[in-house]
This record gives structure tokens, sequence and C-alpha cells, in this order.
């Protein structure tokens, strides 16, 4: 997946593709069957997540990608921005967000405009946000479980820590989620990119983590995959 379409100016799915082509962006099929029936991402940076939901009074914090590129430093593609924050303050989220911008729910593909609350797809967590029909999506929020303050994995609802210890604060006084979180929440799919994340985060994760790392994924995964690879770091 490319980063996003930034400096593309496009007016249909046809003329996205020629100018990504002119441009030098490798599509892949994903990506393009993505952008035929979804349209193109431009992506907020993390900086500018912050100027947007500047005043929202709930807690929120970023995850996927962009947590990993916090916290190693380590620059990386990233395709669109993934954004949290605790179910129950979808209404605080979406008052500050709609007067200006689109809300869509998204359940698994299927997507509804998100005009009052009611309108949420039963069951949805996923929430992806533009400036109206025409512009490209730019940004992925996720209504996240949660027991008071403490996080719960949306993955398996025994992994459950506070948000402060759930949650680091970066170097651009942003807050992230914790590495050994993010990995364990890419496990379950665990794509060319996560086997990437994994590898860059790894020889940055102290031991304790590590471990906790993997007992978690054994338990949750069976004899997955990088439960070698994360056993390997410490020699096991």
């Amino acid at each position: 997946m490319v980063r996003c379409i930034g400096g593309i100016e496009w007016t249909s799915h046809a003329e996205l593709i020629l100018r990504a082509v002119a441009h030098g962006v490798q599509l892949s099929e994903e990506d393009r069957e993505f952008y035929r029936w979804y349209g193109p991402w431009a992506p907020l940076s993390p900086r500018e997540v912050e100027e947007r939901l500047a005043g929202l009074d709930v807690p929120w914090w970023i995850v996927g990608g962009w947590a990993v590129e916090a916290f190693t430093g380590v620059a990386r593609e990233h395709e669109d921005i993934d954004v949290a924050f605790f179910r129950a303050d979808l209404g605080g989220v979406h008052a500050h967000l709609s007067p200006e911008l689109c809300i869509w729910s998204n359940l698994s593909g299927t997507i509804r405009p998100l005009r009052t609350l009611d309108e949420l797809l039963d069951g949805a967590r996923q929430l992806w946000v533009r400036r109206d029909g025409v512009s490209p999506w730019l940004m992925d929020l996720a209504a996240t479980p949660h027991d008071g303050e403490t996080w719960i994995s949306p993955r398996d609802p025994s992994v459950r820590r506070p948000l402060e210890a759930a949650t680091f604060t970066a170097a651009d006084g942003i807050r992230y989620l914790q590495p050994d979180l993010v990995l364990f929440m890419k496990a379950l799919l665990a794509r060319p990119k996560d086997d990437g994340d994994l590898e860059t985060i790894l020889p940055r994760l102290d031991p304790e983590r590590r471990a906790w790392l993997a007992e978690t994924i054994e338990r949750v995964h069976p004899g997955h995959r990088w439960l070698e690879r994360i056993r390997m770091i410490d020699g096991g």
C-alpha cells in the first residue's frame, strides 16, 4: 500500500490511476480495487490530527503504523492514520467533528453516513472521516471497548490495561498505543507490513514486554508463526 496520493489531483478513478502512474506511484491490485470502490486516502499527519481534535475533551490516542514510527523513530509508509478513543465518548467525538467533516461508520467494508448517532451500523467500531463526498479520506477512527479508564483490546477482552499503561506520550507530545499492544493487535492478520513492523519493534522492546507479547500471542493465537521470531531475540 502507498502512503497516500498526496499532491495528485483527481476527478475520477481512471484519472487517479493515470496520474499516479505519471508520478511514479506504484499501485498494487489491492490498492486499485480499493480506490475504485472507496476513493483515495490523503491521511492527516499526527500533528494535523492533534490540531483537528484540539478542544475535544475526551482521551484519544494514535494506533497502528504511526504508533510504530513514534516508538521506533524509523520512518515507514502510511496509507492511513488510525485514531482511537473510548466507545462511550463517541457522542463527543461526533459532535466535535461533524460540523465540518463527514463521518461514516464502517463495518467490514460496508459504510454508512453517520449524520446522527442513531445511524451507526450495528456492531461497527470503525469510522472513516473526510471533508465531503468528493474529497479523500482523512482519518480512520476506532471506538475502543473499555471499562471506565481501562483499555480493553478489541481482539480479546481478557487483554486490558489502564489507559495510562496502555499508551505512551512520544517526543511530539502526542499519545500512542504501546508497541507491544500494537504488535498484539497486528498478530491476527500478520500481513507483510505487520511482519516489517515486528522486525522494527522487537529489538527495541524491553525483555518484559517481549515476554508478555509471546505469552499473550501463544494464548490467543496458539502456534502463531511470530512466536519463534519473538523468542529468538532473547535466545530462546
